[in-house]
């Protein structure tokens, strides 16, 4: 994990917050691992080549994961956003909620490939 990325992580004040952050960011570096990170707007972001594969926010109350490229995705029903279109795809995160790695991992080398 890049020094900037632990600082973020590090930094959150809600615990849950960064348990979620950390299993996003292994499922990035596990579908990508050759992704790029690096910190812009104050948010975790992954790069392959000259595409940005994921970008990982947090609020108040959730924690946002967005896969780009994501066009062919063929996700579970009601698993992102309504509101998502075009080549992006977010999921919010709230606590309690369970980060399912596998099929993350699978979403992500989809859209990233």
């Amino acid at each position: 994990m890049s020094p900037e990325i632990t600082a973020f992580i590090n930094k959150l004040t809600q615990p849950w917050q960064a348990e979620v952050c950390k299993a996003l960011h292994q499922v990035v570096l596990e579908a990508v691992p050759d992704t790029e990170e690096r910190m812009m707007y104050s948010k975790p972001h992954y790069k392959k080549g000259k595409e940005y594969v994921a970008v990982i926010g947090t609020a108040k109350a959730h924690v946002s994961f967005t896969i780009f490229n994501a066009q062919a995705l063929q996700p579970p029903a009601g698993m992102f956003e309504s509101s998502d279109t075009g080549d992006r795809r977010t999921i919010k995160f709230r606590e309690g909620d369970v980060v399912d790695s596998a099929l993350l991992i699978a979403l992500v080398k989809q859209a990233s490939g």
